[in-house]
């Protein structure tokens, strides 16, 4: 059975490893040394249920209905557009030098949900855990469909804690104007350039509705 954990822990790293609203969360949290482990811990916990709802049967639910899958995807553009804008206006702001020095500092409920948002309302999150390792782990037997789940959660908590303590480890780097000008300017490029994909799909999936109607 270790097999199948250990093809559920690759599966679950190759997934896992772009940089995405989540990963760049983490790392952001973990450069300013704020609530970085609660972050990533409830990221981890997220990618639990969520992969757990892929591999016993939510892929079905998703893939069956266009319409929802619709309603997904729109969102989740909806959803990267804004978040990109923030980093980019973020990397323009004169208040920049305050954020790099660690000065301005957010409650922890606010953290918490801003990560749940960053979460649950991206949709990159539902077609990774829902349609692909759905689809791969959905076709296994019990035993080894279980083994494969425990290793893709096991590479979302190890990469989401790997991720929070790097950060807050190269800290001192990272937290200057510069580089997190940087850093704002990549996560701002790369949620616009998942929102086009995504809406290329978006596009797909209504003229799939229309087709049904």
């Amino acid at each position: 059975m270790l097999a199948y954990y250990f093809q559920g822990l690759v599966f679950g790293a190759a997934l896992i490893l772009p940089l995405g609203p989540q990963n760049a969360f983490v790392m952001n949290q973990g450069i300013r040394r704020q609530y970085h482990l609660t972050v990533a811990l409830l990221c981890a916990i997220s990618d639990l249920l969520l992969i757990c709802g892929g591999v016993f049967g939510g892929s079905a639910l998703l893939m069956q209905s266009s319409c929802l899958l619709a309603l997904v995807t729109w969102g989740g553009v909806a959803f990267l557009l804004w978040y990109g804008f923030g980093a980019f206006k973020t990397a323009m702001s004169s208040s920049l030098a305050l954020v790099s020095a660690g000065e301005v500092r957010q409650g922890r409920w606010k953290i918490i949900v801003t990560m749940l948002a960053v979460t649950w309302l991206n949709p990159h999150v539902y077609l990774d855990t829902f349609v692909v390792l759905g689809s791969i782990g959905g076709q296994l037997a019990p035993d080894p469909k279980r083994w494969f789940a425990l290793g893709t959660i096991s590479a979302s908590f190890i990469w989401f804690f790997g991720l929070a303590l790097l950060a807050a480890w190269l800290a001192p780097r990272l937290r200057t104007v510069k580089a997190q000008r940087t850093i704002n300017l990549l996560v701002g490029a790369v949620m616009w350039f998942i929102a086009i994909g995504l809406a290329k799909e978006g596009i797909g999936h209504v003229h799939a509705l229309f087709n049904q109607a």
